[in-house]
């Protein structure tokens, strides 16, 4: 079901700084400062780690990409201290924003992804975004968790994957 405009959800606009479930403080920010620190930290990514192909493999192969969203997408980086540790974008796809987010294996599970998506929500808000979709593989519990207490709906299952979208 979607909510009527006056009963979306609102969304804290970036940045924004709280602590996560490990106690480590942790920074969001509207990002489009370049692919360096991105890169860095899609360097701590193993094979467990990626989905769907991304991030991609080699550092080259993920500056490329970097550059696409960045200059396309809505970008939001979480930071600890002065390491990126987390990315979520908002990637254009005709009147639809498709979502991609990744948090750095060694902080996932502590709210940052929470911490992340709201910020880039927010940021989307603000830009008149509208309606955000992802697809999401059926076996990732924690990220379907995160979804849907974001407010995300799932709007059709496919083999693997659901797709999930929300109007903002």
């Amino acid at each position: 079901m979607t909510l009527p405009p006056d009963q979306r959800p609102q969304f804290p606009r970036p940045p924004t700084t709280a602590d996560d479930h490990e106690g480590r403080t942790i920074t969001v920010v509207e990002y489009d400062d370049g692919t360096g620190p991105l890169v860095e930290m899609y360097g701590h990514f193993d094979e467990e780690s990626r989905s769907q192909g991304l991030p991609p493999r080699s550092d080259d192969r993920t500056r490329e990409w970097l550059e696409g969203l960045l200059e396309d997408g809505y970008n939001t980086v979480a930071y600890h201290g002065d390491d990126a540790v987390g990315h979520a974008v908002l990637v254009p796809s005709g009147e639809l924003f498709e979502l991609a987010i990744f948090v750095r294996p060694e902080y996932q599970a502590a709210g940052i992804g929470t911490q992340l998506i709201r910020g880039l929500l927010g940021q989307g808000q603000d830009r008149g975004v509208e309606h955000v979709w992802l697809t999401v593989s059926r076996s990732n519990r924690i990220a379907m968790n995160l979804y849907w207490s974001a407010g995300f709906e799932t709007t059709a299952s496919g083999r693997g994957e659901h797709e999930m979208e929300l109007f903002l």
